[in-house]
């Protein structure tokens, strides 16, 4: 008797889900639908998606960003994996335990991602032994641990390009206190202007929600 799963691959290239239709295991009838970045939002509540594959050769990686954080927030009975991650990228930018099953890097062929999406399929997570290992690492300087609630929650602001005052509306204070916020952040981080608060929100704010 097969065990039918729906999963959903975003990415651009129909070669890839080609090349997957035809490799799941026996036990497993798996309906894999795709949807280019821009789709996914719309066709995610149409069906019962367990997991969404994100392919990060052809998605901007702060659009991936994004959309994992919709899964976090929006669909709690789904799960993602990333398949051609980047090396260089920090796994804590868009890996999330409670959500993230698995991760291949760029190098992985496609026996191994196939192998790995069968062991997905039956429950077990899949992760390179470097990419488990930094996700699991607690770094005790990590700057972000000393931000206070608040002055998170004003960098992850940033990100969505938000003026001070922007924020100030969101949040219900005045504009002043949002520039208090920027400046005691902007020292705890040690940067100096919004331009690098942005880019180093956009590798460290991994648990930020707003």
């Amino acid at each position: 008797m097969f065990k039918v799963v729906n999963w959903m691959i975003v990415s651009r290239s129909q070669m890839l889900v080609d090349l997957l239709e035809c490799r799941w295991p026996q036990e497993f009838l798996v309906n894999l639908s795709k949807a280019t970045p821009g789709e996914m939002a719309r066709k995610l509540p149409l069906k019962a998606v367990s997991m969404v594959v994100f392919d990060l050769s052809t998605i901007d990686l702060q659009q991936a960003y994004q959309l994992q954080r919709l899964v976090e927030r929006e669909y709690s009975h789904t799960h993602t994996v990333f398949i051609n991650f980047p090396k260089q990228v920090d796994a804590k930018f868009l890996i999330h335990p409670a959500t993230t099953l698995g991760a291949f890097y760029a190098e992985a062929s496609l026996a191994e991602i196939s192998a790995g999406f069968n062991e997905l399929l039956k429950g077990r997570s899949v992760f390179p032994q470097d990419l488990q290992q930094s996700m699991t690492c607690n770094d005790i300087d990590d700057d972000s641990e000393q931000l206070t609630i608040r002055e998170r929650e004003v960098l992850q602001a940033l990100l969505s390009g938000s003026t001070n005052l922007d924020i100030a509306n969101r949040l219900f204070v005045s504009e002043s206190t949002i520039k208090t916020h920027l400046y005691r952040a902007f020292r705890k981080i040690g940067v100096s202007s919004r331009g690098q608060a942005i880019a180093w929100a956009q590798t460290h704010m991994h648990e930020v929600r707003v």
